[in-house]
Parts: structure tokens; C-alpha cells; sequence
């Protein structure tokens, strides 16, 4: 054999030695590098919305380093696993939801957690994976195309908890249930028909909804429509969100250099608002890059779930990578006024915990879904 062959085979052996560490992690190496990319650039972005406050770059550094715990041991268990558990952790979930309504925390007019000492936990937090779970493990089931005895049964697995969040009220919270499980539908072939029919009967109760919304959400739609109708109320937000981001023209005004934000101009820019800092301080580009990372993970996820081995965690893979997309896109859409404001925070980057261990957990449930699939087929 000639030295060319040699070299081949080292090769070889090296790519798969470098595959089997991997998957022996059940860690999805392009998915863990676009994370952490993520991130860090959510860290430089804090920190200057922060007015560099070290103590807040700590709290959300445990924050990250707990949420990557958390990913670490989700991947850990079999895709067959989580589908044996679906049933059971929806309805445990379910049970924690209504049951924060009875003895949850009140707080700033809203009752959605549990005081246990140590920390605040919010059962809408794990509704958000029970939902996709639990239907992608009853469309596993059945055969295409999905009867309508099925989708009515998935609609109302889905309104429940739905009903549940609005009660507390937590309107934003609402709306990820019916992304998350809505997806669960689309990706299991619901049809066009049927598609456009539910557009339409929505379109229908729209009036019967806007009755039992709470003031603070219908005002929030009307300025969507027309902020400037209360420039120094309702309208602030995303009047100075606008100014900022147009403020920041194509490559910024340069770390630590945001006026809107470092003067208290622009409100919530460390939470729901931080893409408005984002794009003051490094500009359209600055921008690009940071919805390109989000994009580099959304693909990832989706390519992860075309390659699924089954139903259950092909369904789900795509739930978990649509409801993330959605996640950024209404955010965006929000800060820069294309989008009502939702109170749906910037996914790995805005500041807090809850939402990111979720995040983080979901992410693990792909990892598990993609390096057990590999390790099923070697």
C-alpha cells in the first residue's frame, strides 16, 4: 500500500474516532458551535445594554451555565424515551398550570409561578415542550392523512393549556402554545383545505377574541397600528425601538457608543428590546450576522428532523426548530414595529433564566435525536 493509502485510512480512522467522541456525548457538534456563537455575541450585546454591569453579565452567565446542564443531560435520553413519557409529562404539566392559578405567585398583576424557596418556577415554561411532545407522539400513531376526529382531539390539546395561560394572563405565553403545537399539525400533513378553513374561522371569531382580551393587550394592538397616537404612552416603546435601530444605519455607532439605550431613552432594552441595541450599536450588519446565527440554528434543527428515523422525533425535531424561528422572528418583528408588542423575549439573548433553560432543553431533545439516530445506524 502506498503512503497516499495510508494517509487515506488515517484519515478515515481519525473522522470516525472524531464522530464516536461525539455521539458517545450525544452532542451535535454544528449545533453546539452555533449555540455558543449565539451566545457570546448575546453576551457582548448585554453587557453593553447593562451599562456594563458585571453583576447582571454574572446572573445570566449561571444562567447559560445551568440551561447547558440542562441541555447536556436532554440529550442524554433516547428519542424512545420521551415518547413513552409524552402523555405523562403533558399531563402533569397541565396539572401545574391550573394549578398556579389556585396557589401560584402573584406578580405585577399576573399569577404564573411557584414560589419553592430557592427559586420561581413557571409551569408554562415545560408546557412549552409537553405540547409539541405530546401530539408529535399521537400523530406517531395514525396514518395520513390526519382524520378529523384526530384534529379536533389535537385542537383541543392544544386550546387547553391555551385557556389555562390566558387566565393568568399571559398572553405571549399563549401564543408559543399554538405556535409549538399548531406546527405539530402543519408537519403532520394537515392540508390546505383544511388550512385555509381555520384562517377563515379565526378571521370569524376575531371580534369574539378582541371581547376577551384584557386593556393592556388590546391597547397594545392599537398601537401596533398607529404608535404615534400616544407617543409619550402606549406608543414609547417602539418609537424609541425605531430610533434606535435607524440610528445605527449600516455599522453602528460601535460597542458601549448607544445613546437610547445608555441614556434610558429606550425601555426594556436589556429583555424584549435588546435587538434594538443591537442595532444601534453595530448597525444593519451587525443585524445580519446576529439573524444569520439564528438562521444557522434554525437550518441545523430542521436538517436534524429531515434525517429523524420516525414520526415522533421527526415531528418533533421540526416543532422545536419552527417554534424557535418564530420565537426570534416575532421578537424582531416586534422591536422594529412590524409586529404588535407580544412580550416574547429574544431567544439566548435576552436577559433571564426561565426561558432559557427551556431553550436549552429543547436543544438538548434534538442532540438526543440526532446522535442516537447515528448511533442506530453504525
Amino acid at each position: 500500500m502506498n503512503l497516499v493509502g495510508l494517509m487515506q485510512i488515517k484519515k478515515s480512522k481519525s473522522r470516525v474516532q472524531y464522530r464516536n467522541f461525539w455521539q458517545a456525548l450525544h452532542i451535535d457538534p454544528p449545533l453546539l458551535i452555533s449555540l455558543i456563537l449565539l451566545i457570546l455575541f448575546g453576551l457582548t450585546i448585554l453587557y453593553s445594554a447593562s451599562n456594563e454591569d458585571m453583576l447582571s453579565i454574572e446572573k445570566q452567565t449561571f444562567h447559560i451555565g445551568f440551561a447547558f446542564i440542562i441541555m447536556l443531560v436532554f440529550a442524554q435520553i433516547p428519542p424512545s424515551t420521551y415518547q413513552r413519557w409524552s402523555p405523562w409529562i403533558y399531563l402533569l404539566s397541565l396539572i401545574l398550570l391550573a394549578g398556579v392559578l389556585i396557589i401560584g405567585r402573584i406578580g405585577n398583576g399576573a399569577q404564573r409561578w411557584f414560589n419553592l424557596g430557592f427559586m420561581h418556577f413557571q409551569p408554562s415554561e415545560m408546557m412549552k415542550l409537553a405540547i409539541p411532545m405530546l401530539l408529535a407522539w399521537h400523530f406517531h400513531r395514525i396514518h395520513l392523512p390526519i382524520p378529523a376526529r384526530s384534529l379536533l382531539l389535537a385542537s383541543l390539546l392544544i386550546l387547553i393549556p391555551v385557556f389555562l395561560a390566558i387566565k393568568q394572563p399571559d398572553l405571549s405565553t399563549a401564543i408559543v402554545f399554538i405556535i409549538a403545537g399548531g406546527s405539530v399539525l402543519l408537519f403532520a400533513g394537515l392540508g390546505w383545505r383544511l388550512i385555509i378553513s381555520m384562517s377563515i374561522l379565526g378571521s370569524i371569531c376575531t371580534p369574539i377574541i378582541w371581547h376577551f382580551l384584557h386593556a393592556y393587550q388590546k391597547q397594545r394592538v392599537l398601537t401596533f397600528l398607529n404608535p404615534e397616537r400616544d407617543p409619550l404612552g402606549k406608543g414609547y416603546h417602539i418609537i424609541q425601538s425605531k430610533i434606535a435601530i435607524g440610528s445605527g444605519g449600516l455599522f453602528g455607532k460601535g460597542l458601549f457608543n448607544g445613546t437610547q439605550s445608555h441614556l434610558h431613552f429606550l425601555p426594556e432594552h436589556t429583555t424584549d428590546f435588546i435587538f434594538a441595541v443591537c442595532g444601534e450599536e453595530f448597525g444593519f450588519v451587525g443585524s445580519i450576522v446576529l439573524i444569520a446565527l439564528f438562521m444557522t440554528i434554525v437550518i441545523r434543527g430542521f436538517y436534524i428532523a429531515i434525517k429523524a428515523q420516525d414520526t415522533f422525533t421527526r415531528l418533533l425535531a421540526a416543532s422545536i426548530s419552527f417554534t424557535f424561528f418564530m420565537s426570534f422572528f416575532i421578537n424582531i418583528g416586534m422591536v422594529t414595529g412590524v409586529l404588535p408588542v407580544a412580550g416574547i423575549p429574544l431567544p439566548l439573548i435576552s436577559y433571564g433564566g426561565s426561558s432559557m433553560m427551556t431553550i436549552m432543553a429543547s436543544f438538548g431533545i434534538l442532540m438526543s435525536i440526532q446522535t442516537h439516530r447515528k448511533l442506530l445506524t453504525t
